[in-house]
């Protein structure tokens, strides 16, 4: 099997053979039925997938949202339509791959929250 990070960018890859349409939502349906086969199956859950468990604090901090929303919703809420938040993800993904190792959370640039009005950043 694939280790979970490898699978992320497969999907990136072609996301069409994986999601059907690039959408984050799709993404997220995917790898959540995905980790419940594992589940399933009785497989150990792998460093990356402990790992990535981090990944929604890590978008919760850096877009400064405090709400109980989903990565995948914080991150369309961000995003024009859900092919770029799906784009947008991978970009997000891989800079939490590369700063989560470092223990660095940087901050979105307040270009991407030029969106919303000022201290409206609840979902």
């Amino acid at each position: 099997m694939h280790e979970k990070y490898d699978l992320i960018r497969n999907i990136q890859k072609r996301p069409a053979m994986y999601l059907g349409q690039p959408s984050i939502t799709h993404l997220r349906t995917f790898l959540a039925g995905y980790f419940f086969a594992r589940h399933q199956l009785g497989e150990l859950e792998t460093d990356q997938e402990k790992h990535f468990d981090n990944f929604q604090t890590w978008i919760q901090e850096k877009f400064k949202i405090t709400s109980s929303q989903s990565w995948d919703k914080i991150i369309l809420f961000f995003s024009q339509d859900e092919h770029k938040a799906l784009e947008q993800f991978f970009e997000l993904f891989d800079e939490f791959s590369r700063t989560e190792r470092n223990g660095a959370t940087p901050v979105i640039p307040q270009t991407f929250h030029s969106t919303t009005k000022k201290g409206s950043n609840k979902l």
